[in-house]
């Protein structure tokens, strides 16, 4: 299948910011999903208002599974860590320690007002990411994320190593991307994740692929394919809610 996704303009997402760029903050201390969503939601709502400026939150969550507008009530396997019911695109996926998860909130009315575009977007900064570890990250038109071919477990055998989960409010993104870096994968078992239950098709990190990579490690490389993608970046500012 040819993947139409692949011959997307996507350089129209990258423009000069006013203000130096779009802001990139970090979170040191795992954030609860709750909290996670309330500080995008204002966020997002300052952003489209022009009060505030578009951002990048980088941060882990503990342990939780979380279910989006696509969520099946038999998604959830085990219930061993809370559920959390949002409003993102997809499925139920795994957050947790060693996942480093992307909060993007840009204003796509004065980017590009294109959903496809934008999630291929998200897609192509997760595979130049992960390019920078000699890893080959690709997208599937009938499945979400970003995969990885594993030809030592067979052929058509592939795993997941990113995650993708979006929405739109008043054309403002939030929620956003999660690449697996060192998670406990034994969490992803207690869902089917993303609704793939095809055997072949498994869930994967980049300490389980043998890269001994860091949250740090992956950080520089996000924020060199993020400015490659969407544009210029300002000052890495420390700890703050979104």
């Amino acid at each position: 299948m040819v993947n139409d996704r692949q011959s997307l303009d996507l350089t129209t997402f990258a423009r000069a910011q006013k203000g130096g760029g779009v802001e990139w903050r970090f979170s040191p201390a795992p954030v609860p999903y709750p909290d996670a969503v309330t500080a995008m939601e204002t966020r997002a709502t300052a952003i489209a208002d022009g009060k505030a400026a578009e951002l990048v939150w980088l941060l882990e969550h503990p342990p939780l599974y979380t279910s989006g507008t696509s969520g099946k009530e038999g998604d959830l396997l085990d219930p061993r860590f809370p559920l959390f019911t949002t409003g993102r695109g997809g499925q139920v996926t795994y957050h947790g320690p060693g996942q480093r998860v992307a909060y993007v909130m840009l204003d796509l009315k004065r980017r590009r007002p294109d959903v496809r575009a934008y999630v291929a977007g998200l897609e192509e900064w997760i595979i130049r990411t992960l390019a920078a570890f000699n890893v080959r990250g690709e997208r599937r038109e009938d499945r979400v994320g970003v995969w990885v071919r594993r030809p030592d477990k067979g052929a058509g055998y592939e795993d997941k190593i990113a995650a993708i989960g979006v929405r739109l409010r008043r054309w403002v993104s939030f929620h956003g991307i999660a690449i697996n870096v060192e998670p406990e994968l034994s969490h992803f078992s207690a869902i089917v994740p993303c609704g793939v239950v095809d055997p072949r098709y498994g869930v994967t990190s980049l300490v389980d692929l043998g890269l001994p990579m860091t949250i740090e490690d992956v950080d520089v490389a996000l924020r060199q394919a993020f400015e490659e993608v969407f544009g210029a970046t300002a000052a890495h500012l420390p700890e703050a809610t979104a």
